[in-house]
C-alpha cells in the first residue's frame, strides 16, 4: 500500500505562499500603481511595460507557491530480503559474514 506524505504544511510555508500570491494579485488589481503614462521606455508608456513585467513575475510567484505546497510521496520502504537468498557482495550482511 502506498502512503503519501501528510498534506499539512507548516504555518511559515503557508504564510509565505499567502504573501507571494497576495503580491501577485494586488499588483494587477491595484490600478493606481500603474495607471499613468510616465515614465516611458522608448515608445511604451509605464502601463504597458509594467504589465509586461508583471506577467512573468506572477508566473514565477505561482510556480514557487506550487513547489512549496505540493505533497511529496513518502519514501518507499526497502523490501525485506527473501528467506534463503544469499547476501550481495557489498551488503552489510556479506561484510559481517567475512569477519
Amino acid at each position: 500500500m502506498v502512503r503519501h506524505a501528510s498534506p499539512v504544511k507548516s504555518p511559515a510555508v503557508r504564510a509565505a505562499v499567502t504573501v507571494m500570491l497576495t503580491v501577485a494579485i494586488l499588483g494587477a488589481l491595484w490600478v493606481p500603481i500603474y495607471a499613468r503614462v510616465l515614465p516611458m521606455r522608448g515608445d511604451f508608456p509605464f502601463f504597458y511595460w509594467y504589465q509586461l513585467i508583471l506577467v512573468p513575475v506572477t508566473a514565477i510567484l505561482c510556480w514557487i507557491s506550487y513547489l512549496l505546497l505540493r505533497a511529496r510521496p513518502a519514501p518507499r520502504a526497502r523490501p525485506a530480503p527473501r528467506a534463503g537468498s544469499a547476501p550481495r557482495a557489498g551488503s552489510r550482511h556479506a561484510r559481517g559474514a567475512r569477519r
